[in-house]
């Protein structure tokens, strides 16, 4: 396969796609909103993720974290949702986020069309979804004022419980985006192939 030292040259309105894209993946997959009538699993950090490595703004974290703090809040206001994690910890959503966006960027300034990408983009998932779930998890169980007598052993074994969780669903759709991904590009070198041939 030929390199590209970066992702795909995607035009302005290919970025706007995918933008949107991801907006409705987030609204539609959100926990206690459209997730219990289709049983999708939540798609938030890989929305993050994703976003960091196909958006070149940076304006599309902040959008991002904009929409997620009003789905929860519509979600609470007037669709029913309970509170329990509207506490003083959401602000470590913040970070939390980033982290996934930040490690999308990295990986899109490592990425390359081979199999040799597969190295950068674990090591860059790893970090990305265990600072997310220090962040996210920590941030809650530490600082919400939900939990008595909060001790590291006990989260970490609560991580253990519900973290593979956060990561199958990540999974599932970082799968399927890079399949599509690997589609589009297969695509797009045999259509400039074949238009160089006839050219």
């Amino acid at each position: 396969m030929v390199s590209h030292s970066t992702a795909l040259p995607l035009s302005g309105r290919q970025q706007f796609m995918i933008a949107s894209i991801l907006v409705l993946l987030m609204i539609a997959t959100r926990d206690y909103h459209f997730s219990s009538i289709h049983s999708l699993p939540g798609a938030s950090w890989a929305v993050f993720f994703l976003a960091g490595f196909y958006l070149r703004s940076t304006w599309s974290l902040l959008g991002l974290l904009a929409l997620s703090w009003w789905v929860d809040f519509a979600a609470y206001a007037w669709g029913g949702a309970s509170g329990f994690c509207l506490t003083s910890a959401y602000g470590f959503l913040l970070p939390a986020y980033a982290s996934l966006w930040l490690a999308g960027r990295w990986y899109a300034s490592q990425y390359r069309f081979t199999w040799r990408t597969l190295i950068p983009l674990t090591s860059c998932t790893f970090v990305g979804l265990t600072l997310c779930e220090l962040f996210s998890s920590g941030g809650f169980y530490f600082f919400s004022g939900r939990f008595n007598d909060t001790t590291w052993v006990e989260f970490i074994s609560r991580s253990i419980t519900y973290f593979p969780m956060y990561v199958e669903s990540f999974a599932i759709y970082t799968s399927i985006a890079a399949t599509l991904h690997i589609i589009f590009v297969l695509i797009s070198r045999r259509f400039n192939t074949e238009k160089h041939a006839v050219g």
